[in-house]
């Protein structure tokens, strides 16, 4: 069952007097839980397709259908509602709070959702344990290492249990061990729990993890490997 379809989807930033196409005529289908890179060098139009299947922008052209939706028939609120239900980011910097405790950081995005105390306490619980820092959860980010502020970062997405991650090279700021981790754990999240996986990535041992490997080159979609 596809959680994602292009169709022949664009993208064109107009920059001046200059448009800049960053995503020419892609067509593609995700199913359901599938663990996916997308590979290509810089200015390659990863980024902006990530952003597309997470509703952060809209094509110019063409069609993206995510969760049976087509994103470019919503209004920006209605994306940031749909956003909220479905879709979870996973960022190269971990983006947590250094005031909060792991724990406080993984439950803040739950206060913005229709959440009892209980309901909140019991995902932020759940996330922490799955992603192995349960003995950790109040220890604050200065506390931790990188691969475990990481693990907080996937542990704060999984809590409100989207249907899709999309993560922008989680690995990128870790060292080799740290970054082997966190790939066994979207792997873990995604043939145990059934988690649908996009990673964005430049390294080709992270690629290798995933099931299926996208390369983009100028915004067109090159190769489609599947492992």
């Amino acid at each position: 069952m596809p959680i994602i379809e292009l169709c022949d989807a664009t993208k064109i930033y107009h920059k001046g007097d200059t448009d800049i196409r960053t995503l020419d005529h892609v067509s593609l289908t995700i199913e359901k839980g599938d663990f996916v890179a997308l590979m290509g060098p810089s200015g390659s139009g990863k980024t902006t397709l990530l952003n597309l299947l997470g509703g952060l922008d809209t094509p110019t052209s063409g069609q993206v259908i995510v969760c049976g939706q087509d994103l470019g028939q919503l209004s920006s609120r209605q994306l940031a509602a749909w956003r909220s239900r479905h879709v979870s980011y996973i960022f190269q910097a971990y983006n947590l709070l250094p005031v909060l405790t792991a724990y406080q950081n993984v439950e803040l995005p739950l206060t913005l959702l229709p959440l009892t105390r209980s309901e909140r306490r019991k995902n932020t619980e759940t996330a922490l344990r799955i992603v192995g820092l349960s003995d950790r959860m109040h220890h604050r980010p200065d506390e931790l290492s990188g691969g475990q502020e990481q693990r907080v970062a996937i542990a704060r997405a999984l809590a409100c249990d989207p249907d899709l991650l999309l993560a922008d090279e989680p690995t990128g700021d870790l060292d080799a061990h740290s970054a082997e981790e966190i790939m066994k754990l979207l792997t873990t999240l995604n043939r145990e729990h059934g988690k649908t996986i996009i990673v964005v990535t430049h390294d080709p041992r992270v690629a290798a993890t995933a099931r299926r490997q996208l390369h983009l080159e100028k915004g067109l979609l090159m190769a489609d490997k599947v492992s």
